[in-house]
C-alpha cells in the first residue's frame, strides 16, 4: 500500500472512531456558553495555534461567540516568553481576561501537555487556571495520557492507529470537529457565504 492510501485510510478509521456523544456534550456546552454570554478562549502550540486563530474566526463569525486567542497577539506572546518565559502565555492571558466560571477553555493539541516531560506546560498551566476559576474545558487531542485530555470537562480524542500519522492527523482532525461544530445548526446563527 503507498503512503497516500495509508495516509486516507488513517483519516477514514480515525473518522469512524470519533465518539460523537463527546462531541455532543462540546456543542452543548458552547449552546450554554452562547446563550449566557461566555467568552470561548482557543489555545495551541505549533499547528495547534494556527488551528486556535481560524477557529476564533469562525466561531465569531459563524456562531457570534466571543472567542479570543493569545496566538493573534504575536507581540504579547513573545513578550512574555521573554519576560517569564514561555510556560506563562496562557494562563497571564486567561488571569487579565478576567476568565470566569461563564468562560470555557479550547484546547487543541496533539499530546496534551505532560509535565514529566516538560512538554506544553503553558497548555497545562491554562487548563488548571481555567479549572480554577470553575469553567469549563473542552479538548481536542491525540493522546489519552497527556494532562488536557485527563482533566477536561469534554475530551475529544483523535484516535491515530499508525502512531508516526499522530501529529499530522489530530491536526487535522482539530479542523474538522471544529468546523462541525460552528455548523451544527444548534450553534450557527450566520450562513456562510458560499
Amino acid at each position: 500500500m503507498n503512503f497516500i492510501d495509508i495516509y486516507k485510510n488513517n483519516i477514514c478509521q480515525t473518522l469512524l472512531e470519533l465518539d460523537s456523544s463527546k462531541i455532543e456534550r462540546a456543542m452543548f456546552l458552547l449552546k450554554k456558553l452562547q446563550k449566557n454570554n461566555g467568552r470561548l478562549f482557543i489555545i495551541g502550540v505549533g499547528g495547534s495555534a494556527g488551528n486556535a486563530s481560524h477557529a476564533v474566526n469562525d466561531f465569531r463569525k459563524l456562531c457570534d461567540i466571543d472567542a479570543y486567542t493569545p496566538i493573534d497577539n504575536v507581540s504579547e506572546i513573545t513578550a512574555k516568553t521573554n519576560d517569564e518565559g514561555f510556560d506563562t502565555i496562557f494562563d497571564s492571558y486567561l488571569k487579565l481576561s478576567k476568565f470566569t466560571m461563564k468562560d470555557i477553555l479550547m484546547v487543541f493539541s496533539v499530546g496534551g501537555g505532560n509535565i514529566k516531560k516538560n512538554v506544553s506546560v503553558n497548555l497545562i498551566k491554562a487548563v488548571k487556571y481555567a479549572k480554577s476559576k470553575k469553567g469549563k474545558t473542552i479538548c481536542i487531542v491525540g493522546r489519552k495520557d497527556g494532562y488536557a485530555y485527563k482533566n477536561s470537562d469534554v475530551s475529544i480524542f483523535v484516535n491515530v492507529a499508525d502512531k508516526k500519522l499522530v501529529t499530522p492527523v489530530s491536526e487535522t482532525f482539530q479542523t474538522l470537529i471544529w468546523h462541525l461544530l460552528v455548523s451544527h445548526p444548534k450553534l450557527q446563527v450566520n450562513k456562510t457565504k458560499w
